[in-house]
C-alpha cells in the first residue's frame, strides 16, 4: 500500500468525536456542574478532546478543566466511557474521570471561562436529574456508583445505560 493509499484509506473511515470530563464534588459528595451560556441546561467541566494535536481523553479532561473553572486538578482513575449517539452529529466517545474531591479553597478559585459558562453550582447526587441531561445524569449516577465500591472499574455505558 502506497502512502496515498493509505492516506485515502484513513480518510474514508468513520469519524468519531471523543470528550472528556472530571466529576469535582466537595466534601459532602455534591457534584460540580456548570451552565454553559450556549445551550440550555447544566454539565460538566470538560468537553472536546484535541486529538489532531495528539491530546489524550485524560489530557483534554484536564485541561477542560483548567480552562472552564480555572482549577489545573490531576484527574484521576477513569471512571466511565459512554457511547453517545445523537441525531444530527457523529457519535461520541464521552470519558468520565474522578477530578477528586474539592476544599473551601478550591471552590473559591474556581474562575469561569465567561466566553462559555454562566454559572457553576454544587448540587446533591439526588437532585442532578433535574439539572442533567438523561445521558449525561445516567453517567455521572453511575461514576458516583464506582466511587462508592459499586462495581468492578469504570462503567461501560451507551448512552448513559449500562453494557453488559
Amino acid at each position: 500500500m502506497t502512502t496515498s493509499d493509505f492516506a485515502a484509506y484513513i480518510a474514508g473511515l468513520p469519524r468519531i468525536l471523543a470528550g472528556a470530563a472530571a466529576l469535582l464534588r466537595d466534601a459532602e459528595g455534591r457534584v460540580l456542574l456548570v451552565e454553559p451560556n450556549y445551550r440550555d441546561g447544566w454539565g460538566l467541566p470538560g468537553g472536546t478532546v484535541e486529538s489532531d494535536d495528539g491530546e489524550s481523553p485524560r489530557q483534554g479532561a484536564r485541561r477542560e478543566t483548567a480552562e472552564e473553572i480555572g482549577l489545573d486538578v490531576e484527574v484521576g482513575r477513569l471512571l466511565a466511557v459512554d457511547w453517545v449517539q445523537g441525531p444530527g452529529r457523529p457519535p461520541l466517545v464521552a470519558y468520565l474521570y474522578d477530578g477528586g474531591v474539592l476544599g473551601a479553597g478550591d471552590l473559591a478559585a474556581i474562575r469561569l471561562q465567561e466566553e462559555e459558562l454562566l454559572s457553576w453550582r454544587l448540587v446533591p447526587r439526588a437532585e442532578l436529574d433535574a439539572y442533567l441531561p438523561a445521558a449525561l445524569a445516567r453517567r455521572v449516577h453511575a461514576a458516583l456508583d464506582v466511587l462508592d465500591g459499586r462495581g468492578a472499574g469504570a462503567a461501560e455505558l451507551e448512552n448513559g445505560h449500562p453494557v453488559g
